[in-house]
């Protein structure tokens, strides 16, 4: 079971998704990092390379899984928190069901194509065998900011 989770620890590891956006948008890519965590360690982390990568699955949320997938010699996460500055489209939002990720914990909010309680919300559905926590607003401005500085840029 993971460690209880604080505000400053959840502001502390979006912080850390933040810069990996950061790294993101310095390539060019879509701004949004993601970092998952169990008992306060990082397992794995990423951002998105789907340009990169030449790859359309190649979200920040799936790159950071399959790095902690590797990390713990397992494709189950029970117990970890998932931090990403976006909330998750629907395809990332199935992985996290899949990885048995305990706890989602975003920045922004995806009008768009949310899929973690904004515009739809997979997680919620009834008839899944596991249940995510979600927790949204983690350093929203900040995270929000990155993705409108982008896209005004390229306008």
């Amino acid at each position: 079971m993971s460690a209880p989770v604080t505000d400053a620890t959840d502001a502390a590891w979006m912080a850390r998704a933040l810069e990996l956006a950061r790294r993101g948008s310095d390539a060019g890519e879509v701004p949004v990092g993601a970092v998952v965590v169990r008992d306060n360690a990082r397992l794995g982390e990423g951002w998105n390379r789907p340009i990169a990568a030449q790859d359309p699955t190649a979200h920040a949320e799936i790159n950071a899984l399959r790095v902690a997938a590797a990390a713990a010699g397992a494709y189950r996460l029970p117990g970890a928190t998932l931090y990403v500055t976006l909330e998750p489209c629907f395809m990332c939002a199935g992985a996290l069901l899949h990885a048995r990720i305990d706890r989602l914990v975003y920045g922004a909010p995806d009008p768009k194509s949310g899929a973690c309680g904004g515009q739809f919300d997979l997680l919620g559905l009834p008839g899944h065998n596991h249940r995510v926590d979600v927790a949204g607003g983690v350093l929203e401005e900040a995270c929000g900011e990155l993705l409108r500085a982008f896209f005004r840029a390229r306008r």
